[in-house]
């Protein structure tokens, strides 16, 4: 028989048989659509936290002070080190050749107030130079420039989660808040940048000079944390390699544990993507197995098939069919089942992920790969477990088959 004369009788016995030919292609769909919607999913979540990491700066090397340590996801700095100081920035950003400019910084959460409203917020004291290295746009006002920087002015720029917290939907610009005792002019509005790496959010923070913040706020000579611009991207791993080196001989730790832990953006770009296609891969593993499932759900429905259609065998191989058409008829039919099963399946994991991302449950990238593989994999699932029904019904001895009831 021709290709197309055995589709057609495919076609013909899946019609008479909807309530079997449906549960058949029922296992698939779930599988490949598990599938799809995992993998986008997981490509999502990889998106989002690159993006996260992309938003903390452009070619971005990070200096914490001390030893830090992932904890819970979180990196965390297991205790107070004062062992960097702005002097060190000004180092780095003069005799490291793979850096641009740097920044120093130190963080804190305390109260700010204004009128009766008060809020617990992150305070960051920060050079001008930072809004540059750590990419922070301004969405209205102005910033500080490094002369108002070095004479310590009560300047501060609000991120926008701490505006709405503070002054709801009144405009900050030019009004006065207290930081402590303190007060501070607002002055400029950042736009958003949404939660960092660490799941924080880089919008619920206040940013003044770094010399106010240290000698009118914190009370402190040292900084927590040093974020320093490479040249370019190539430039990240040479930039730490000089960072490191600088600090070890300022630090004077010749045979001594480094007293500061350095990261480059490329690092925790290339750890991040790592991580998430790793969980990726494992989730989708297990989404995987269901499409073996709907492989033994072909498998007991061509057994079935081939119990109900001795008599038809035995007919086909009496007038002439040969061994093979009958087992190509018998996989043609398990492929069909497994091809049918996988479109619809890809179409059902896409609408899933589209619409997933569109109410704003989850964000998704749609993975086209990956629905591709699904249904290449459904179609092989499908013709691997209709070979033993195909063989079985190829060895019908048409006598016996004829004889059957």
């Amino acid at each position: 028989m021709k290709l197309s004369e055995n589709v057609v009788l495919s076609l013909e016995i899946f019609a008479a048989h909807k309530v079997r030919t449906i549960l058949s292609v029922i296992g698939i769909v779930v599988g490949v659509g598990a599938v799809v919607l995992v993998v986008s999913a997981g490509r999502g979540a990889e998106k989002r936290i690159l993006d996260r990491i992309r938003g903390m700066g452009t070619n971005l090397v990070v200096v914490n002070a001390g030893q830090t340590f992932i904890v819970a996801g979180r990196q965390r700095q297991m205790d107070t080190v004062r062992s960097l100081f702005p002097t060190d920035a000004q180092a780095i950003a003069k005799e490291c050749p793979s850096v641009v400019a740097a920044a120093p910084a130190i963080s804190k959460k305390l109260h700010a107030r204004w009128e009766a409203e008060d809020v617990v917020t992150t305070i960051t004291g920060m050079g001008a130079e930072g809004f540059q290295v750590r990419n922070f746009a301004i969405a209205s006002g102005r910033t500080f420039d490094a002369q108002e920087a070095r004479s310590a002015a009560r300047l501060a720029v609000l991120g926008p989660t701490a505006a709405a917290n503070l002054f709801g939907t009144a405009d900050p610009i030019g009004q006065q808040i207290r930081i402590g005792k303190v007060p501070f002019e607002v002055t400029g509005l950042t736009a958003s940048k949404g939660m960092d790496a660490n799941g924080m959010d880089q919008d619920d923070l206040i940013i003044m000079p770094l010399e106010t913040a240290m000698r009118r706020v914190f009370n402190v000579t040292y900084v927590q944390i040093v974020y320093a611009q490479a040249r370019n991207a190539e430039s990240l791993d040479s930039a730490e390699r000089e960072i490191a080196a600088l600090l070890r001989q300022r630090h004077r730790l010749e045979g001594k544990r480094d007293d500061f832990t350095i990261q480059n953006q490329a690092t925790l770009l290339a750890a991040e993507r790592e991580t998430t296609r790793s969980m990726t891969l494992l989730i989708g593993s297990v989404a995987g197995i269901s499409l073996v499932v709907g492989g033994v759900g072909i498998l007991a429905v061509m057994l079935m098939s081939v119990r109900e259609r001795t008599r038809e065998i035995g007919l086909r191989r009496a007038v002439g069919a040969l061994q093979r058409d009958i087992r190509n008829q018998f996989l043609l039919e398990s492929g069909i089942l497994a091809g049918v099963g996988g479109v619809i399946g890809v179409l059902v994991g896409v609408g899933v992920a589209f619409f997933t991302s569109l109410l704003g449950y989850w964000p998704t990238v749609i993975s086209w790969p990956s629905g591709i593989a699904g249904f290449v994999f459904s179609v092989t699932v499908g013709v691997v477990f209709g070979i033993y029904p195909a063989i079985r019904a190829a060895r019908l001895e048409p006598i016996q088959a004829l004889r059957a009831e």
